[in-house]
């Protein structure tokens, strides 16, 4: 009996470093600021409110800003640092550069939760909550925001390059983009119904429209008119979903079944292929639809979080301390 003593401690002790190795999700929780930052919540709420109410793009701007946060080397506020000696940062990379927007209400944000609670909520964690209030505001499900995030020093162009998906992506490819940050093909297709708010940029859908097949006739028309098949208007802007583009609802799918989608890897999900039936569901059930996008965007805000001691808790969201 005594000799077993030893080889029980190694299991023991063996489990326990499992857990502990593997505690930095565990460590973000629903009630994190519940005593250093209580009006964390509310103070956020208000500017998102406030944001939409002059500009319905800003919802879509935020939750954008967060799924590229996240894709990067995990949800640590790096999409929102601006370029330094040292690095040279993700804002402008090819997925960002001249689309992402919404810095400036994330900005906004940060001063009112500083001023109610100094150097105590991360620009990570204050773009998770906006995300979340972003798209109960525009007609989402609500979710419980796991918190507790702290900010990274550093940012990565070239990491931005290469991790966040493309609108020319093929269903292959955003699949694999998704499972290498541990998110699920439903959790993509779930995801991917984000782009039932929000524009996107002549640049990135004129391929399509012009050369591609599997397009509604009529839908391609109109989208013509404001993208000319040359280099000039690049900028222009049309709504990802056609129907309702600032309700968050599952027209973005019922688009998808109809030949709608605007870009490239939008139809991609509905040509097909192996993400059909799925698409086919979320058409249907709206209900099932924001119950799966809530729970994806939950498992979305786990990936690599600093958190204990690592990173910081920045003053500024555009810079390190």
């Amino acid at each position: 009996m005594a000799s077993s003593f030893p080889s029980m401690l190694v299991v023991i002790l063996s489990l326990l470093l499992v857990f502990f190795s593997g505690s930095s999700r565990a460590q973000l929780s629903t009630t994190y600021y519940s005593k250093t930052c209580p009006n964390v919540l509310t103070k956020v709420k208000s500017a998102v409110q406030s944001a939409i109410s002059k500009e319905k793009r800003a919802g879509a701007a935020l939750l954008r800003l967060h799924f590229h946060d996240c894709f990067v080397n995990g949800c640590d506020g790096s999409v929102l640092l601006d370029d330094t000696s040292s690095f040279t940062g993700e804002k402008n990379a090819v997925p960002n550069k001249n689309s992402a927007r919404g810095f400036d209400v994330v900005d906004n944000i940060k001063t009112a939760v500083e001023k109610a609670c100094p150097g105590v909520v991360s620009c990570a964690d204050i773009l998770a909550i906006a995300a979340r209030d972003s798209v109960t505001i525009l007609g989402g499900r609500s979710w419980n925001v796991k918190l507790g995030r702290r900010d990274t020093t550093t940012a990565s162009q070239s990491a931005a390059n290469n991790a966040i998906p493309l609108p020319t992506s093929s269903l292959s490819t955003i699949i694999s983009d998704f499972s290498k940050v541990g998110l699920s093909t439903k959790d993509m297709i779930a995801l991917s119904g984000a782009h039932t708010i929000g524009q996107a940029r002549c640049t990135n859908f004129r391929e399509r429209i012009y050369n591609e097949t599997n397009i509604d006739s009529s839908f391609a028309t109109t989208r013509k008119k404001n993208c000319p098949n040359a280099s000039s208007g690049d900028n222009n802007l049309a709504p990802l979903d056609v129907q309702t583009p600032i309700t968050f609802d599952n027209n973005y799918f019922k688009n998808l079944v109809n030949k709608k989608g605007l870009l490239h890897s939008d139809q991609e999900l509905f040509n097909g292929g192996s993400t059909d039936s799925q698409v086919r569901t979320y058409s249907n059930n709206p209900n099932t639809f924001k119950a799966d996008f809530a729970a994806a965007m939950i498992k979305m805000g786990d990936i690599s979080p600093l958190t204990g001691s690592n990173g910081e808790i920045r003053k500024n969201c555009r810079k390190a301390n």
